[in-house]
């Protein structure tokens, strides 16, 4: 009876070590700052397009004309400006949050109510603004409150419009388990469907920050004496358009700040309303 040769041990094959992706440092330095290189990239081509076909300032100044504009103007005048604007906005956006709140809160709790007013709301967002702007200055005075009622009333139909869909949003198991342990109307609603509206809440006061702002350069545009809306309206008068491009530049960062505020408050007070990509 033969008896098989053990078979030798085979040597085990060699485990290389793969050198580490030199790309993806520059992978994650591309995804982090694509945004600041897009940016820079769009202003050197603008200020290479405006050297190299001559395009008078008036009509589109280059970057660098309106830094030197921006500088020629004094800073306490950039901060009347800018305090002007910002006051304004800020009153209208937090009017806007006191009215839209409560309102929202109502619609949803009552379907007589929703049917009756909604309709309503919807006039009067479909109503241009603009056109009625001047009457509402008319009616108010030429004070700050004309300028705040104009702001509340371009800001707050997300806010409604979102809170209401984040109220309705709650899972109906949760409402019948609430009811089913005698809770009251108040604790359903502060403590199931409000956390349920929140992402939704917070979603319409980041857009409705940046209506704040428009909605107060639209008032400065109809009546007002200070306030970027104005020194825009003032430049463009007498076509200094790299001076008016200097304050529309100061609008997009007040927009943006105030835009990142309301992100970092979510963030802070109730980072669970947040998507897990972002808390």
């Amino acid at each position: 009876m033969a008896v098989s040769s053990p078979v030798p041990p085979q040597p085990e094959a060699a485990t290389e070590t793969a050198p580490p992706d030199a790309r993806a440092p520059l992978s994650v330095w591309l995804d982090r700052s694509a945004p600041a290189v897009a940016f820079l990239a769009v202003l050197a081509a603008w200020e290479g397009a405006t050297r190299l076909f001559a395009i008078p300032s008036f009509l589109l100044p280059a970057p660098s004309a309106v830094v030197t504009a921006a500088l020629a103007t004094p800073l306490e005048v950039w901060l009347g400006h800018v305090w002007a604007t910002l006051r304004v906005a800020l009153m209208g956006y937090g009017l806007a949050i006191l009215v839209s709140v409560p309102l929202a809160v109502a619609l949803a709790s009552s379907r007589l109510l929703s049917r009756t007013l909604y309709p309503l709301l919807v006039v009067v967002q479909s109503t241009p603004i603009v056109a009625i702007a001047p009457i509402i200055v008319v009616t108010l005075g030429a004070s700050d409150l004309p300028r705040i009622v104009i702001t509340f009333l371009i800001t707050f139909f997300p806010i409604v419009v979102s809170t209401v869909t984040g109220l309705l949003s709650t899972p109906e198991e949760l409402i019948e388990l609430s009811r089913s342990l005698r809770a009251g109307r108040t604790r359903e609603i502060l403590h199931i469907r409000l956390p349920y509206a929140l992402p939704h809440l917070f979603s319409a006061l980041k857009i409705s920050t940046t209506l704040a702002v428009i909605g107060a350069v639209v008032a400065e545009f109809v009546a007002a004496e200070r306030g970027l809306g104005f020194f825009i309206l003032f430049s463009t008068s007498f076509f200094k358009i790299p001076a008016a491009f200097a304050g529309l530049v100061l609008l997009v960062a007040i927009s943006l700040l105030l835009f990142r505020l309301v992100g970092l408050v979510q963030k802070r007070l109730v980072p669970w309303s947040l998507p897990k990509s972002e808390r």
